[in-house]
C-alpha cells in the first residue's frame, strides 16, 4: 500500500507540473559549432577552397586550432557533371586533368614543419546520387576492358542501390579515397624528380601538367608553379590518394608536417570500395566530411608515410559475414606481356609462361578469376562483374614467400547479392 501511495503522490506531482511547466527538449541543446570549409560554385575552377594540383604555397581556405571540430564538404572525383541520366559517351568525355578536386587546405594553429597530425574522422554524410565507371585507358585491366561504362547508384546512410546491378545492395563503409597534406619544398623536389626518371624510362608516371590545374595563378599554363605543381593521383609521403578503405568514421589518420599549418586536404569520398578499385574507380561521390585533429609535435621524423590506427572495431565492421574466394599466381601465357611490365622490356618476361615474385600479376589473375567466376554464376556482363570487383571485392596478399608462385586472393562480399528491394 505504502509504494502505490508513493507512485500516486509522484504522478500527481508529475501532472501538477505538467499543467504549468515546459519540459525541456535536447535537441535545443547545441555544442560548438564546427568551422565549415563549404564548396561553392558548379566546379572546382568556381571554388576559392578547392584546387586539384599539390604545391606548398597554395593558400589555406581556413585555420583551425587543435580539437576543433571541422567540415570539409567534398566533390566527386573526376569533378565531373554525370548525373542518374548519364551515358558511356559521357564517361568517354570525362577531363581526366580535372583529378581530384581537393576541399582545403586547412591550416593548424601552431603546427610547425617537422610535426604531425593526428586526423579523427567523426563523420561522412553521403550525397544522394554516386557512380562508378569505367574509364578507357584506365584501372587495373585497362587492356582488357577498352570501352567506357557507368553506373549510377542511389546512395542512402544504410546502402547502395543501383538499376544498372539490379539484385545488388552495397553497404556503406565511407571513407575519403584522396587526404593528405601540402608537401614542403624539399618534398615537391624529390617527388618531381624521381617521377621524371621514371617517366623518362617508360614508366608510368604523371609529370607536372599546367591544363586545367587548380590554382590556377599558381598552377596553371601563366602560373609561377606550372612545371611545379605535381598530380594528385599517385599518393606519396604526404598522403593523398591512398584508396585506402580501411580509413572510415573512427579511424585516426597520422601525418607528418612538411609546411607549417600541416595543409590538410580531402576529397574523392568513397561511399564503398572493394581493396584494390581494380576498375580505376569505387563508388564516387560529393560528400560532408567532419574531423577534428590534434597536432603531435617533433613526431614526423616516425612518419615516412600516412600511419592509421582504430580502437572501435572498425575493421569487423568491414568483414562481410559471407563470403567466396579466388586465387590468383603469376602465370600468363606464353609470348604475352603483362601491361604493367611493358617499361621493363619484353626480351625475357615475354616468353616465360612462369614469373617470378611478381604480385602484381597474381592480383590481375585474382580479378579475373573473379570475374570470370561472377559472370558464369550470377548472370553479369563482364563489365558488370568488373565494376562490382571494384566496389565489393578485396585483393588480399596470401603470402610472400612460396617463390616462383605469390598469392592473392579476391574476397567476394557475397552479403551484396539481395533480390528484395529493402
Amino acid at each position: 500500500m505504502r509504494t502505490a501511495s508513493l507512485s500516486k503522490i509522484a504522478l500527481a506531482f508529475l501532472f501538477a507540473c505538467g499543467a504549468g511547466a515546459s519540459w525541456a527538449d535536447t535537441s535545443d541543446v547545441k555544442g560548438p559549432a564546427p568551422i565549415v570549409i563549404g564548396k561553392s560554385g558548379k566546379h572546382c575552377k568556381d571554388d576559392p577552397h578547392c584546387f586539384n594540383r599539390y604545391h606548398p604555397s597554395i593558400k589555406p581556405a581556413a585555420t583551425v586550432k587543435q580539437d576543433q571540430l571541422f567540415v570539409l564538404e567534398t566533390r566527386d572525383a573526376l569533378d565531373s557533371d554525370l548525373t542518374f541520366a548519364s551515358t558511356a559517351q559521357d564517361v568517354a568525355a570525362v577531363n581526366l586533368n580535372l583529378v581530384h578536386p581537393l576541399t582545403g587546405p586547412v591550416y593548424f594553429e601552431g603546427a610547425k614543419r617537422g610535426d604531425a597530425l593526428a586526423v579523427t574522422i567523426i563523420d561522412i554524410a553521403p550525397d544522394e546520387f554516386g557512380y562508378t565507371t569505367i574509364v578507357p585507358g584506365f584501372g587495373f585491366l585497362r587492356d582488357v576492358f577498352r570501352e567506357p561504362y557507368i553506373v549510377h547508384w542511389n546512395l542512402t546512410r544504410n546502402e547502395a542501390r543501383s538499376k544498372d546491378l539490379p539484385g545488388i545492395s552495397v553497404p556503406m563503409n565511407a571513407f575519403m579515397g584522396t587526404v593528405g597534406v601540402l608537401p614542403g619544398r624539399p618534398e615537391l623536389e624529390k617527388w618531381i624528380k624521381r617521377e621524371k626518371a621514371l617517366a623518362d624510362a617508360g614508366g608510368a608516371a604523371l609529370t607536372p601538367q599546367p591544363v586545367d590545374a587548380l590554382p590556377a595563378d599558381l598552377c596553371g599554363a601563366n602560373g609561377p608553379g606550372k612545371d611545379e605543381c605535381v598530380r594528385t593521383v599517385p599518393p606519396r609521403e604526404n598522403g593523398g590518394n591512398l584508396d585506402t578503405k580501411e580509413t572510415v568514421v573512427g579511424t585516426t589518420l597520422l601525418f607528418p608536417c612538411f609546411i607549417d599549418g600541416c595543409g590538410l586536404f580531402a576529397g574523392d569520398v568513397h561511399y564503398a570500395q572493394g581493396g584494390g578499385e581494380v576498375c580505376g574507380t569505387a563508388i564516387e561521390m560529393g560528400a560532408k566530411v567532419t574531423m577534428r585533429a590534434k597536432v603531435l609535435p617533433g613526431m614526423a621524423s616516425l612518419l615516412s608515410t600516412m600511419h592509421f590506427e582504430g580502437s572501435e572495431g572498425q575493421l569487423k565492421k568491414l568483414a562481410p559475414s559471407s563470403f567466396y574466394a579466388v586465387s590468383g599466381l603469376p602465370l600468363k601465357p606464353e609470348g604475352q606481356l603483362p601491361p604493367f611490365s611493358t617499361y621493363l622490356g619484353g626480351q625475357k618476361i615475354a616468353p616465360l609462361a612462369n614469373l617470378s615474385e611478381d604480385v602484381s600479376l597474381a592480383a590481375r589473375n585474382a580479378t579475373l578469376n573473379m570475374i570470370d567466376f561472377l559472370v558464369t554464376t550470377k548472370g553479369l556482363t563482364r563489365e558488370q562483374a568488373y565494376v562490382l570487383t571494384s566496389v565489393a571485392v578485396d585483393l588480399n596478399i596470401a603470402q610472400l614467400v612460396d617463390v616462383p608462385n605469390l598469392g592473392v586472393t579476391a574476397i567476394l562480399n557475397r552479403d551484396v547479392f539481395q533480390s528484395e528491394q529493402k
